[in-house]
């Protein structure tokens, strides 16, 4: 018995599920005929225009009425889509073009500075070249006789082959380069030659005692009259003058102080011994700021300008001895330009 009444009820489930699928699929069968007879509905369009003219009319129905209507849309948004990526795309190509423009205006003239460089450069080369032969050493002329021989397509180009623009503007920069990258070698001998050369400056007499806007020789060396005396002798030295007294002393190159000492002739005087067999006597002076065995580079302040000793105003008496001889002190001075 219990068998049989579940059998029942399973057998009312199914037939209930089966109704609720068959009314499902009548309803949606119900409501794509009423959608289908909708656009199946017949339109008629009439042109009358208002002159006499015939009137033109045509059948259709809603779905191709519809359908047009939809194609006409996408027909105008595509048109209106494509008119402003146009539109767009116009204005990047006009600004592309501007830029273009102006890139190639730098680009002229950079080559026309580039030209200009490569020429200085060989005019450089040229005078360095002068410069080293005057100086006994032999010139990188190698360099500028083969400047694409370190790049790595050197062998691709010659400068007879090489076409206008980028290649040749690459090829002028290599060339520039080897020169420089010739030059380098001699100008760092020249540097040490000037290195040793200011070297053997600072041991020998080569600057002015006194660096004033106001020096003046008052009186030079050799035969003169005595501006007290009013005879003849042998002026030893040359007197520098500023018109006043308390100017800075400085020694003329490096040294040991040998002599500090006062004298009815010289005053306040200090002797310097130099390198070379060389001396040096600065006298008259003011005040003294050095002591006897005092060791002094080229340039340091040794004393002041005054008016010790027999003098007619404050100046500074400088001498030069080399061994036992006076000499001209002028002649050491014109050596090098005083600093």
């Amino acid at each position: 018995m219990g068998i049989m009444a579940k059998k029942r009820d399973l057998s009312k489930i199914m037939s209930k599920s089966f109704s609720t699928k068959q009314s499902f699929g009548d309803k949606l069968a119900e409501t794509a005929s009423k959608i289908f007879h909708v656009f199946d509905n017949k339109l008629t369009v009439m042109i009358v225009p208002h002159a006499k003219g015939k009137v033109m009319n045509f059948q259709t129905n809603v779905f191709a009425m519809v359908l047009g209507i939809v194609i006409a849309l996408g027909v105008l948004l595509s048109f209106i889509f494509f008119n402003k990526n146009a539109i767009n795309s116009s204005a990047e190509i006009s600004r592309l073009f501007t830029e273009n423009r102006q890139t190639m205006a730098s680009l002229d003239e950079l080559r026309d500075e580039n030209n200009n460089l490569l020429q200085t450069a060989k005019r450089f080369q040229s005078s360095l070249n002068q410069s080293l032969s005057l100086l006994g050493i032999e010139s990188q002329s190698g360099a500028s006789n083969a400047p694409l021989a370190n790049g790595d397509l050197s062998s691709l180009f010659s400068m007879e082959e090489l076409a206008t623009g980028s290649v040749r503007e690459a090829a002028d920069i290599r060339q520039l380069t080897s020169y420089l990258e010739g030059a380098v070698q001699p100008i760092e001998q020249i540097g040490k030659m000037l290195e040793t050369q200011n070297s053997l400056f600072s041991d020998i007499p080569s600057i002015w005692p006194v660096r004033s806007a106001q020096l003046h020789v008052s009186m030079g060396f050799g035969p003169m009259v005595h501006p007290i005396t009013g005879q003849w002798y042998v002026h030893k030295g040359i007197d520098l003058s500023t018109w006043r007294s308390g100017d800075p002393i400085h020694v003329a190159a490096n040294g040991q102080v040998v002599t500090v000492a006062y004298d009815m002739g010289y005053g306040n005087n200090v002797i310097v011994k130099h390198k070379h067999g060389i001396y040096t006597r600065y006298a008259h002076m003011n005040t003294i700021r050095v002591t006897k065995g005092q060791f002094v580079s080229q340039g340091d302040v040794i004393g002041t300008i005054g008016n010790t000793g027999v003098t007619t105003g404050p100046h500074l008496h400088y001498e030069v001895h080399i061994g036992s001889d006076v000499v001209d002190p002028i002649k050491y001075l014109n050596i090098k330009v005083s600093n």
